[in-house]
């Protein structure tokens, strides 16, 4: 069966002296791993589009126990990914959560697009990275069945107090009135969060805070993350040590 979709690459091996083995995240098949046979030879025409980030036409032979791209076409390479080494971690610790959260062999659009505008965002440093990386994780996290419960108090259905207290087990919020523990936020974080799962996608990316509020927002959405997947990323310790 021949699949002719849209995808990036998220992952890249080589093979033998001029193959590679890449893992694609793929708008209709969602992510796979494929052979790209003679990629890595100087004349061919997938040597760009196979690299990492880079956003392809792509045509695949899809057979019972692999894939094997037939031919790959560049739309957009992200080359000013590639002049910054905090740009080029975050981009891949990006690249892992979908390896361990998006679906596969299933329509997997959303989540494209998703990575594309934050590869976009980060490329052309429109958005700070901690935004980025918080919208990243919360958005990821509710497409694939982890979103946190944010509408009010779970106890007292309280829409906001002057501070609110999120709890990283749960994804459940108190006021200040009913919590026991959990992890302090001010309101204009947990309407950020808020705004990051329930709004529309043409506009999750319009907020704005202040760098406090950036930094306490990108604490609360990391710690749910790893929380919820119950594991660590090392392309997000090596983000932490390049991030100023």
């Amino acid at each position: 069966m021949l699949i002719q979709t849209k995808a990036v690459v998220i992952k890249e091996n080589n093979v033998g002296e001029t193959d590679r083995l890449v893992t694609l995240l793929t708008e209709k098949a969602g992510v796979i791993r494929a052979f790209a046979r003679g990629a890595r030879h100087v004349k061919s025409k997938a040597l760009s589009a196979t690299r990492p980030f880079c956003y392809s036409d792509v045509s695949i032979w899809a057979s019972s126990d692999k894939y094997v791209i037939r031919e790959a076409e560049s739309i957009e390479v992200f080359f000013g990914l590639r002049s910054d080494i905090t740009k080029i971690a975050l981009a891949s610790y990006f690249s892992q959560l979908l390896i361990e959260l998006a679906p596969s062999e299933e329509n997997a659009r959303d989540y494209l697009k998703l990575l594309l505008n934050c590869l976009h965002f980060l490329e052309k440093e429109e958005k700070p990275p901690a935004q980025l990386k918080s919208i990243f994780e919360l958005r990821l996290l509710s497409m694939a069945g982890y979103m946190p419960a944010l509408e009010a108090c779970e106890k007292c259905g309280a829409f906001e107090s002057k501070r609110m207290y999120f709890y990283a087990q749960s994804g459940t919020l108190r006021c200040e009135n009913c919590h026991t523990g959990g992890m302090e936020l001010s309101i204009s974080v947990v309407s950020a969060m808020r705004y990051i799962i329930y709004s529309d996608f043409k506009k999750v990316f319009s907020f704005t805070l202040t760098d406090s509020a950036l930094e306490e927002l990108a604490r609360a959405s990391e710690r749910y993350l790893l929380t919820q997947v119950g594991r660590g990323f090392s392309t997000l310790e090596f983000y932490h040590s390049v991030d100023k």
